[in-house]
């Protein structure tokens, strides 16, 4: 269900404390995420290839990481460019499409790669359970930090009871199709999916409850800052800072 295959690794990013990649990541994304200007935005791209690149990634893996994203931003070249008022730019028989509405596009396509790149490279460096932890050290909300690790924990859990409902309807000869009997099967599914998933979650908290959780979750490892993760904190945010300056001072 959810492959860590990244988190294997010793390279300069790998050796990073999870707490620093968090803050990069969540500022650069930001920032990356409100700029408009194509140098801002290029120097984000060419940055994140840098970074993944200190994270000595599998190229072929990266890439089909890759994939989902563009794909579904392909669905937006087909719409975006035709439905943002401005200058004709193109016509593809009675559609027109406008300028401003492919520099929209080209923005958007920029920006997502840029973000996702330095999200498989740091975030995806790090195993699930670390990432709990440092956003627990970094004092993010209880509830989300708990939902994060038991999604994790029991998404698995539920993909396994997905496939045993779904071999039980196949034994019993269902076979897919375009039709109301075929959708209300699946919604049969979904709903029992949410049932057990409900009962499961109710008896585990009780069974939480019974060995004395009191809202707090505990480590065995703690993290500590060295002076290369410091020195690779401030130049990153002076990065950051650099790509804001650049987008709100039109300096170029």
């Amino acid at each position: 269900m959810i492959d860590e295959q990244f988190a294997i690794g010793n390279s300069f990013v790998h050796r990073l404390d999870p707490r620093v990649k968090i803050v990069v990541m969540f500022l650069f994304s930001v920032v990356v995420a409100v700029s408009t200007r194509f140098v801002v935005l290029l120097s984000a791209l060419a940055l994140g290839v840098c970074v993944t690149w200190l994270a000595s990634l599998p190229t072929k893996e990266l890439l089909r990481r890759l994939v989902p994203i563009n794909i579904f931003i392909i669905f937006i070249w087909f719409f975006l460019p035709f439905t943002v008022e401005g200058k004709p730019y193109f016509s593809v028989g009675p559609l027109v499409g406008t300028h401003e509405g492919v520099l929209y596009a080209t923005q958007i396509t920029i920006k997502s790669n840029a973000i996702v790149a330095v999200l498989i490279a740091l975030v995806s460096s790090t195993s699930i359970l670390t990432l709990g932890h440092a956003m627990h050290e970094l004092r993010a909300p209880k509830k989300i930090v708990h939902l994060f690790f038991f999604t994790y924990r029991y998404i698995h859990v539920i993909h396994r009871e997905y496939v045993r409902l779904l071999n039980a309807m196949k034994i019993r000869g269902f076979r897919p199709r375009t039709n109301m009997h075929t959708y209300k099967t699946f919604a049969y599914l979904v709903g029992m999916l949410l049932v057990k998933s409900c009962d499961r979650a109710q008896r585990v908290h009780n069974a939480m409850l019974c060995r004395g959780f009191r809202g707090k979750l505990y480590s065995l490892s703690e993290f500590s800052l060295r002076t290369t993760d410091v020195i690779s904190l401030i130049l990153m945010l002076l990065v950051i800072l650099g790509l804001g300056i650049l987008e709100w001072t039109k300096i170029a």
